[in-house]
């Protein structure tokens, strides 16, 4: 893990994935790469007869603004020990992250801050996860950065997507305290749970089984209390879903996930 791309944004999350970054870049001894997405095309307008607009005074403004941005990054990362660079990309985040994700480890973005009823807003984290083919850390606005040395808890249902999840994030397990793989209900997944903590110990990751029996709950909502009880740092699960006219449907395990994450989710489709 030696290439980390981290989505730069002037929003409530980017202490959060700096630090996250930070962290991780320390302890893998990888180069950080800030991206600042700019869709400069929304400043272009076309009228009916033809005719095309450039709203100069709005596209300057973005540009101070993606300016200052770049500036502040700067400023705060020349002082850390970690090697790093910033771009500035000209589209939206999800084209321009999934673009410079090609020769990437890691993603690493932001989920929206939780509302009154503890749900998110749809985020980059979502249509990111299911575009790109490396492991997506998804940060929730409103927690603190990642600990590499918490508990942390493997999400598990013998499916392709977990198991994908699991070989991208045995490397930040090695140093947690305890890591957990859950299942819940009965295993009918193509890869039995007995097989990926095997898989875990060879790479000197000693798991713990926890079976939860299937009752009243969602499998969600299993998911959600049991990473609650084992006071986990991070969440490793397959991102599940299909596009339809460039809109995400996930399936009802990461959808509620994204909404109501309680860790960091690190996510492989």
């Amino acid at each position: 893990m030696k290439n980390i791309l981290i989505h730069a944004a002037d929003d409530m999350g980017m202490a959060t994935r700096i630090e996250s970054a930070l962290t991780i870049g320390r302890r893998f001894g990888a180069h950080l790469s800030f991206l600042i997405s700019s869709p400069y095309q929304q400043f272009i307008a076309a009228d009916p007869f033809g005719g095309v607009y450039l709203a100069k005074e709005q596209l300057a403004q973005a540009q101070i603004a993606d300016a200052e941005l770049e500036k502040r990054l700067r400023a705060e990362l020349e002082r850390e020990d970690v090697p790093w660079d910033i771009a500035v990309a000209d589209g939206a985040a999800l084209s321009t992250m999934a673009l410079a994700a090609t020769l990437a480890d890691l993603a690493i973005v932001s989920l929206g801050a939780a509302d009154q009823r503890g749900r998110r807003a749809s985020t980059i984290a979502a249509d990111l996860a299911l575009t790109v083919p490396i492991p997506v850390l998804a940060l929730p606005a409103e927690a603190s950065p990642i600990d590499l040395d918490a508990p942390m808890m493997v999400a598990w249902n013998g499916s392709p997507q977990a198991a994908s999840a699991l070989r991208a994030g045995v490397a930040l397990m090695r140093d947690a305290r305890a890591v957990t793989l859950v299942t819940v209900g009965d295993d009918d997944g193509r890869v039995a749970a007995e097989d990926a903590l095997r898989y875990m110990s060879r790479h000197g990751v000693h798991g713990e089984l926890r079976h939860e029996a299937k009752g009243m709950d969602a499998p969600e909502e299993v998911l959600v209390r049991v990473a609650g009880e084992i006071g986990a740092g991070l969440i490793v699960m397959g991102a599940f879903g299909r596009t339809r006219l460039r809109e995400t449907l996930f399936g009802g395990v990461t959808r509620f996930m994204l909404d109501v994450a309680p860790a960091p989710l690190l996510l492989v489709h």
